[in-house]
């Protein structure tokens, strides 16, 4: 990839990180004024889209979530594919250490976050809300620190993220999914054989894709597998390369989509599901099992993960520091790497979403407090470092 598309590409993401901060802390004073209710109230709104006898009713939350996320999950799946195919992450080298650190940062919140939650299998069922890490929020936060910030970093940040979002992926997939319709999986297999068609044939047009797109959204809606995998899915069929002197398909629909995706639906996404009641919350409520596993995991966890894994990895030769990037830098992501916020917010409303014995702010609470902290302090610890290497 070239550097000035990973300059525009960043500078995006650091605009949407700062934009998705205002739109969470306005849900959050919105839901500790006199006007929740009216807040509670649009989120509640019923919405209906439906077709003769066929119809899909869910109240505007759940659109946001199931909706809005599964074109937020297809560019992430249009990045992966191009990434993996074309970008930083097609060469072996550069994939190494992100990867790696992906891993560590995954594999240690989810243990931290068993080991306070393991007697209580409702609350076992969010082990998956600290392994995530908000790109847009982490990169927003480089932004603020200005561009004393080494490019290395941030692309190594960016690689970390996209394989983070890769593994959350798998997670919705495999521990996400409720009771299946076998017809409904039925119709979603049919749309996907007609997806590998299209893309066999070379066909590059995106309307017939987008189209069958739609159907395998709602199919996989129906079917019980979480709606926003068919972003994802749809995302990988999209060809990479036009015909003749045609613009790249997969390409054009990242560039037209990214702006939509990051300044539109994330922080709308952001506003929905960030606002907490701190109305009768105390000191016993932060510190129960639920948000203080959330905190240590995105706190201590991700740090432990991601800085102990890549310098395990380091030190035994597997990999090595990117240009211009030392410790207390690789560090300091280590840090950022627990600003969880979007991906952890929506992992949280597929963990408890049906369960009444885990209230919601409790997984909130934790993601915003394990978020902000992990936010400062790797602000903090950048920020000296670049003012030290001036």
């Amino acid at each position: 990839m070239a550097i000035t598309t990973i300059e525009t590409f960043l500078k995006k993401e650091s605009a949407s990180g700062i934009i998705l901060m205002f739109a969470a802390v306005f849900a959050m004073i919105i839901a500790n004024s006199p006007w929740v209710s009216w807040y509670n109230l649009l989120l509640d709104v019923p919405v209906v889209v439906a077709v003769g006898g066929f119809e899909i009713a869910k109240p505007l939350l759940l659109w946001i979530n199931d909706g809005l996320m599964a074109l937020f999950f297809f560019l992430v799946g249009l990045e992966l594919k191009r990434e993996f195919l074309e970008g930083d992450l097609s060469e072996p080298g550069q994939v190494t250490l992100p990867a790696i650190g992906a891993i560590g940062g995954m594999a240690m919140p989810a243990m931290i976050y068993i080991a306070f939650n393991y007697e209580n299998p409702s609350a076992l069922n969010g082990w998956a809300i600290p392994t995530a890490t908000d790109i847009a929020f982490a990169l927003g936060i480089l932004a603020i620190i200005g561009s004393k910030v080494p490019l290395q970093l941030k692309v190594f940040l960016t690689s970390l993220a996209i394989f983070d979002d890769l593994g959350a992926i798998i997670i919705i997939a495999l521990f996400y999914t409720e009771q299946l319709s076998l017809l409904s999986l039925v119709v979603a297999a049919s749309m996907i054989t007609i997806l590998f068609v299209l893309n066999r044939q070379n066909v590059t047009s995106t309307s017939p894709y987008i189209f069958i797109g739609i159907v395998l959204w709602i199919a996989v809606l129906k079917s019980g597998v979480h709606a926003t995998l068919a972003g994802v899915i749809l995302a990988f069929f999209i060809p990479i390369k036009g015909k003749g002197d045609e613009p790249s398909p997969l390409k054009s629909l990242e560039e037209n989509l990214h702006s939509t995706i990051a300044f539109i639906v994330l922080p709308i996404f952001a506003f929905a599901n960030a606002g907490i009641s701190f109305v009768d919350v105390g000191v016993a409520q932060v510190m129960s099992p639920v948000p203080l596993g959330i905190i240590l995991g995105l706190l201590v966890g991700k740090q432990l993960g991601v800085f102990g894994f890549c310098f395990i990895a380091i030190k035994l030769g597997f990999a090595k520091l990117p240009e211009n990037v030392n410790w207390t830098l690789l560090y300091g992501v280590a840090l950022l790497c627990g600003v969880g916020f979007t991906m952890s917010l929506f992992i949280g409303s597929l963990a408890f979403e049906q369960m009444n014995d885990v209230p919601l702010y409790k997984d909130r609470l934790g993601i915003v407090i394990g978020s902000l902290i992990s936010g400062i302090l790797g602000y903090l610890v950048i920020n000296h470092a670049v003012k030290k290497s001036k």
